[in-house]
């Protein structure tokens, strides 16, 4: 008889997905309902479903962001409890298949317990994510070694929409909200596709979910692949937002140098006038050196962001700060950072989450700390 051929989960059942809850005491929880604590999300408590602008905004800016707008990148919830498991029901309009990210950074979730005393966050090996031929939806489980009242944050998809998301938890166990930011107001990141977190393999690897995290700091991405282009319209709303930092990282979506010219310096002054005390960070595009087709197109793109930068410094600004996107990829790792010459990887994106963080440090955390 012809043996049949062995899976990868029956090889090494590190790569097993739960299929099913299996626990008969389990109780499932809306996280659209207190004590659950949402951030990183549009009005989520009074609108139906999960979006990061308000519809007439992001149906006004253009057809991209009109698209990925409800793509849940950098939504998060926090919350605390002592259920010895925490299982996660997630339904979705459908699930979105990317031939260059995995399923687990575009699709799925990411769990991290935070410690209250130090503010520290630690990565939970919960597979939180789809399987492989998944449609509308996916369950999961993580079962920890003691039951303790512990903190969670659970990071929602980069790059895919979601209905409704259910955590279950033992029928006895307490449940409260979660550790509070050291910020009132979050620091908003606008720009591409990078910023909206591709290719990171997890949720939490995303470079604006890592600073968020490391420095303790609520953020809200508005990232938007391939349509961050720095129109009127998102500039206008985001201005008007509570902020208490700025980073404008959109140098990749612009289409060229001189589109940059009309619309960087602008949004800068835009968003100062509204906002005259925040730091206010401005980048350029991290792949720099892989553009082989026009490799004096960075150079050029570089220039006029610099130069927001040198005319803000003139007209006396104290609180702006440049972010070299050349020197982010630089040295022995450099052809190892993205996934296509353009998207960071995981490397990729701890590298730009380095620099940013150093940057919001020594400029931002005197204030919280």
């Amino acid at each position: 008889m012809e043996k049949r051929p062995l899976s990868l989960e029956e090889i090494d059942p590190n790569f097993k997905l739960v299929t099913e809850i299996g626990e008969a005491d389990a109780v499932f929880y809306d996280v659209m309902d207190e004590p659950f604590e949402k951030y990183g999300f549009y009005n989520c408590s009074r609108e139906e479903g999960y979006k990061r602008l308000p519809d007439e905004i992001a149906q006004n800016v253009n057809a991209g962001v009109a698209e990925l707008y409800r793509h849940t990148a950098g939504g998060r919830v926090r919350f605390s409890t002592d259920s010895r498991y925490i299982a996660i029901r997630v339904q979705m309009p459908k699930i979105h298949h990317h031939p260059h990210m995995p399923l687990s950074g575009g699709a799925g979730f990411d769990l991290y317990v935070d410690d209250p005393t130090t503010g520290d966050s630690r990565y939970c090996k919960a597979k939180f994510f789809p399987q492989v031929g998944a449609k509308d939806g996916f369950v999961g489980k993580i079962t920890f070694p003691t039951r303790k009242m512990r903190h969670f944050t659970l990071y929602f998809p980069n790059y895919n929409e979601v209905d409704a998301v259910y955590l279950g938890l033992q029928k006895d166990a307490s449940l409260g909200g979660g550790v509070k930011y050291r910020n009132d107001a979050p620091v908003v990141f606008y720009g591409s596709s990078i910023t909206q977190g591709g290719c990171a393999s997890r949720p939490g690897n995303a470079y604006v979910n890592v600073v968020g995290r490391r420095l303790g700091l609520d953020i809200l991405n508005l990232g938007f692949s391939g349509s961050g282009r720095g129109e009127d319209v998102i500039v206008d709303y985001m201005a008007k937002l509570p902020m208490s930092a700025f980073i404008c990282d959109y140098d990749h979506n612009a289409p060229n140098a001189e589109h940059l010219k009309k619309t960087h310096l602008k949004l800068y002054r835009r968003i100062r006038a509204a906002h005259p005390d925040i730091p206010f960070v401005i980048m350029s595009k991290p792949d720099f050196n892989f553009s082989l087709s026009k490799p004096c197109e960075n150079s050029l793109r570089r220039d006029v962001i610099y130069e927001t930068y040198r005319q803000a410094i003139l007209e006396g600004d104290e609180n702006v700060y440049f972010v070299d996107g050349e020197s982010l990829f630089c040295g022995k790792y450099e052809d190892m950072c993205t996934v296509d010459g353009t998207h960071p990887n995981d490397l990729g994106m701890a590298l730009m989450a380095d620099a940013v963080e150093a940057t919001l440090r020594r400029i931002l955390l005197c204030n919280y700390i």
